[in-house]
Order: C-alpha cells, then structure tokens, then sequence
C-alpha cells in the first residue's frame, strides 16, 4: 500500500482519509486546525507536526483547501509542496478553485517535475461519508488513469474530463447549477406552502416529475420531508454557505471571463451574498429559503439556537 500526505483535513478531507486508510493506505495528514487533526487521528490517520512532515516520503499528495489562495499558498515557496515533496510524489488536488489556478498549479508541478492532476468531487459530506464521492479529473492522459487508482476508495464515479484544468471546470459548471437548483427549490417550497400544499406531498410530486432535482432530493427545506436535509438541524451546514458562495463567485468569474451571460447564477449569488452579508455564511445554502419567506421567518430555523 502507498504512503499518502494528505493536506486540509476539513469537513470533507476527514471522511475522505478515513477511507483511504480503510482501503490499507498510511496516511500522514496536517491541518492547522487542532480539533481537525483530533477528529481525523481518530479514523487512522497519522497526524505530522508540518505540512513539510506530512510530504516526508510520501508517494502521492492529495490538497484539500477551502480557497484558491490555499492552494497557491501551499503548493508554491520554500515551505510548498514543490519544494518539499519527494520528486516522485504525485500530485492532486480535490479543492474547487478557478480555472486559473488549476492550470498554474499544472503549470507549476510540470515545471518542477511532478505529475499533477485536479480533481475536484461532487457528493458532498454524505457522499464522502459514504466513500460515494463523483472525482472529475483532469490532465494529461496517463496521469488521470494513474489519479484515478488513488481516489478510487473515495469514489462512486471517477470521470475524466480531460486536460489541465477541466475537471475544476466541470466542478464549477456543476456547482453553478446546483446552486441555481437551490434558489429554485427554495422558492418553490415556500410558494407551495403558501398555496396550501402539504410538504411532504408536494415533495413526491416534484421527486418524480419535472421539478426534480438534486437539491430537491436531498436538500428540501422544510423540516420533516427529507431525512438529510439541512432544515431538520436548523441549517446547521453540510454545505456552507460561504462555500457555496465561493463556488459561485468562481462560476461567476469564469462567464465574465469568457463572455458567457448568466443572469441565474448572478441572482443566485447574490442571495448568498446576502446570507454571508447578514452572518450567515456559516449555516447551509439552504438556508437561503429564508429570502423566500412572506415574513422573514422560516420553519426550521431558530436564530436564537445559534446562539447558545
């Protein structure tokens, strides 16, 4: 079995270790989070006092950072990965950054003689819970097939996108539209409630109809409808809202980049800008319903519960 470093134990990264260690694999894991590095410890994997502890003699590399200035942060300067890593270690990054940075990390690794591959997921912290995680990889060909063996613990599907940087470019598009799904999901439970329709009727018909979706399966904001859904643990987050913001703004970024028009993903974020703008931005997307109310208050939802 191989050596892996693993750098970023966050929401995310601790389940994913936890099944690279139960496929037989040592992983060496660093987080300047104290309570991250307790929690992973306790699913097998071997805290390093440094990321360039972690890096010693490990055979593979796996980032998993919250912000694309994370992971240039981490990979490049006398402290990165570059640096330090063994120079057969190979490179991947999970983080969803903008394209930009998944290319300059390409670029970067190429420059100092690693392989590298992006490889953002899609599942969330049930699919990594699970081990059910979608990996979207890109690169060049023979190192995504060589990805492709090391994330296969994590994954229920592996799909290769193609070259540098199109498997964040996936990830983003993805995410853009799961976001819009959200708003819509938001709006629609509370316009079916208003019209008089039982939640969890409205539900079954939405799950088999034309107004399905991801969101709506999973997420559905109304307490009692689905078991997963974020509204039945006041919002407590599965994905933040200043995640989901980030993902946004990168999505955002790239359409004004490329001369693409999108007004939903522009309205979409800009209710999550308001979630993080009101303090939010720690409580789940979701929770983005609240916009969607007559009377600012939401069944779910209890502001005085964040507090204690």
């Amino acid at each position: 079995m191989t050596t892996i470093a693993w750098i970023g134990l966050g929401h995310m990264g601790i389940p994913m270790t936890a099944h690279l260690v139960a496929a037989g694999h040592t992983v060496r894991g660093f987080d300047l989070s104290p309570a991250a590095c307790v929690a992973a410890a306790a699913h097998g994997v071997t805290i390093a006092t440094s990321m360039v502890d972690a890096l010693h003699g490990a055979e593979a590399v796996f980032t998993s950072l919250p912000m694309p200035t994370h992971v240039r942060a981490v990979y490049d300067g006398p402290g990165g990965i570059w640096a330090n890593a063994d120079p057969r270690a190979f490179l991947m990054d999970t983080s969803t950054v903008d394209v930009e940075t998944s290319r300059w990390c390409h670029d970067g690794s190429r420059a100092a003689d690693f392989a590298f591959v992006d490889a953002p997921v899609s599942g969330g912290t049930d699919g990594a819970d699970a081990g059910t995680l979608t990996f979207m990889l890109g690169g060049a060909d023979d190192n995504v097939e060589r990805a492709a063996g090391y994330v296969a613990p994590m994954a229920g599907s592996v799909i290769r996108c193609g070259g540098d940087g199109n498997g964040i470019a996936a990830k983003l598009v993805n995410n853009m539209m799961l976001l819009i799904d959200v708003m819509a999901c938001a709006e629609g439970s509370q316009l079916a409630a208003s019209l008089g329709l039982d939640a969890k009727t409205f539900w079954e018909v939405a799950n088999v109809s034309s107004g399905a979706s991801w969101p709506q399966a999973k997420w559905y904001p109304v307490p009692g409808v689905v078991p997963t859904a974020a509204a039945n643990f006041n919002f407590d987050a599965s994905f933040s809202g200043n995640l989901a913001r980030k993902d946004m703004s990168l999505a955002v970024q790239a359409g004004d980049e490329t001369g693409v028009n999108l007004p939903a993903a522009a309205l979409a974020l800009s209710q999550l800008d308001r979630l993080v703008e009101e303090g939010l931005g720690e409580k789940d997307c979701t929770l983005v319903t609240l916009y969607a109310t007559a009377d600012g208050t939401l069944a779910g939802y209890n502001p005085a519960l964040d507090e204690r």
